[in-house]
């Protein structure tokens, strides 16, 4: 698993990868320019970043390059400024980088391939980079996304969510009720309450760790019709596929620990 994320604070990836480090609890930091400088003005304090002596992006970029285990670079289309130093730094350094360009990968598909790149590399400390929001401005939300995809993916690996595809067995739940509460035991305090903190628009992201895991230890491939029977009568769908129960049953985990985890401000 990450242990932390840095960037340089830039508007657009840096700013979208920080923001998926502070959502998802995992450490955030990176080295700044003098000034907190930003396109959009000093970055907030909220932040962790390190000032530096020099306003030089160009220093801060190197200095986060070095830093870190490895980097990743996202973007739409191909590398140009600051990104293409970036990527330039990462070869003088001897340090692995990945470049993904998400105009040409899904983001799905993206996340799986930096994935198996952090892995192969034991990479624990990112370096994200990537254009501006002034060059791209779809590329914050996007940063953000796949970041978000890449650590549901490793926390399933690390959790051992992806299990063995054998057929279910006896103990494989026999209703909605009973898988949802299987599911809950498997994720800890933390990964509760940020599934159940979770907008429904990002249920999604759950779809790779856990999708799977449904799929094959509770059978839906290998014949649980009472399962299926479960879900078609609650979800009022006579015709739900295998991958509909399983999209059904997240979100009815979802549901659940937004009753029991959810966040709420007291004012």
């Amino acid at each position: 698993m990450l242990t932390k994320i840095i960037s340089g604070g830039q508007t657009g990836a840096d700013r979208g990868a920080l923001d998926a480090a502070i959502k998802l609890g995992i450490p955030h930091g990176g080295w700044i320019p003098k000034g907190r400088k930003t396109e959009s003005g000093p970055l907030p304090e909220e932040y962790r970043l390190t000032e530096m002596k020099t306003v030089s992006y160009a220093a801060r970029t190197e200095r986060n390059v070095i830093d870190s285990d490895g980097t990743l670079i996202l973007s739409h289309g191909r590398l140009r400024g600051g990104s293409a130093l970036t990527l330039r730094l990462a070869a003088k350094h001897g340090r692995p980088c990945l470049h993904m360009d998400l105009s040409m990968t899904p983001k799905f598909q993206a996340a799986l391939k930096i994935s198996q790149w952090l892995s192969e590399n034991d990479i624990r400390v990112l370096n994200v980079a990537g254009p501006r929001a002034s060059s791209d401005a779809a590329i914050y939300e996007d940063t953000l996304q796949v970041i978000e995809s890449v650590y549901f993916l490793n926390l399933a690996a690390d959790k051992g969510l992806n299990l063995p595809s054998e057929p279910a067995g006896e103990e494989a739940p026999q209703n909605v009720q009973q898988a949802v509460n299987c599911l809950a035991e498997k994720l800890s305090l933390q990964e509760r309450t940020r599934i159940a903190n979770m907008a429904e628009t990002e249920l999604g992201t759950l779809r790779v760790p856990l999708g799977e895991y449904i799929t094959n230890h509770f059978g839906l491939w290998y014949g649980n019709p009472r399962l299926m029977a479960s879900c078609r009568f609650l979800s009022k769908n006579p015709r739900l596929s295998p991958d509909m129960a399983v999209d059904f049953i997240l979100r009815q985990l979802w549901l659940k620990l937004r009753d029991t985890h959810k966040i709420r401000v007291i004012k």
